[in-house]
């Protein structure tokens, strides 16, 4: 069985963090593993108190993970802060960790900052450029390379600008732009790639970056070629939105179990 390890925060409704990495993977029939960087306290409505873990504990969690149940993707998520950052890179440089998938996290859908500003340069510098993947959303786009986005024009051009810092492919994420068609652009370094679905109007959109992310991180896992796993995790996760339910009084999570509920089973990504 395929194995994804999560890097990422914990989030204590279980929309998005860790919790919604570890669905992602169950849904997929691939086994999850996970090493915390930081605990948050929040629900649908907001972040009310964030730990960060010490950098030796992350670094002891992937240490522990990888020396016996070695990962055949790893995504990253919340790292909260500069030190964090350099322990993780480190650890995927020593142990040649593959198929990287860096989602970029910097802010929670409530708004609230998971990611400290003087740690922006350090994704940038030391984590980006182990990079397979980067799966960036506009506001996190206009941070990694500093100026707005606003058209289809600046999306290629910040696609390119990520790629050029060190990354082998990124994803720039449609959801923030106003249109009825969620257009997200994937960039190689070669050749670009659009994939658009329909928008999904809910307020069920918790975690939508944890599970994209995770998703293309199986995808990787189980031998597709990147373009293939973009895809898969683009259509896994529109119908997740499509069928959430309400949870919460503020933005509920995604629907990971989605398919096991019209009788599919977990394993292979072909969804009907």
């Amino acid at each position: 069985m395929p194995s994804v390890l999560t890097i990422a925060g914990s989030d204590s409704s279980a929309g998005a963090g860790i919790q919604a990495d570890l669905k992602t993977f169950a849904a997929f029939g691939v086994y999850g593993t996970s090493a915390i960087t930081a605990v948050t306290a929040q629900n649908t409505m907001g972040v009310s108190a964030v730990y960060e873990l010490p950098p030796d504990i992350v670094a002891a969690q992937i240490e522990a993970v990888v020396t016996d149940i070695r990962p055949d993707a790893v995504k990253t998520g919340m790292l909260a802060n500069a030190a964090i950052i350099e322990v993780v890179a480190a650890k995927v440089r020593e142990h040649g960790l593959p198929n990287l998938v860096v989602d970029p996290v910097m802010v929670a859908k409530s708004g609230d900052r998971l990611l400290r500003e003087d740690a922006v340069a350090a994704l940038r510098e030391l984590l980006l450029p182990l990079a397979t993947v980067v799966t960036p959303n506009l506001p996190e786009a206009e941070a990694l390379t500093g100026r707005p986005i606003r058209s289809d024009e600046d999306v290629r051009w910040a696609a390119e600008e990520i790629v050029g810092l060190g990354a082998r492919a990124v994803v720039v994420k449609g959801g923030h732009r106003e249109s009825t068609e969620a257009v997200d652009v994937l960039y190689d370094g070669t050749a670009f790639r659009e994939y658009s679905a329909p928008r999904v109007e809910t307020a069920s959109t918790h975690g939508t970056g944890c599970t994209f992310a995770s998703a293309i991180a199986v995808g990787l896992a189980r031998g597709l070629p990147l373009a293939q796993a973009v895809g898969e995790a683009k259509a896994y996760l529109t119908e997740a939105l499509r069928r959430a339910y309400p949870i919460g009084g503020g933005h509920g999570p995604v629907h990971h179990f989605w398919r096991w509920e019209q009788g599919g089973k977990p394993g292979g990504l072909t969804f009907v």
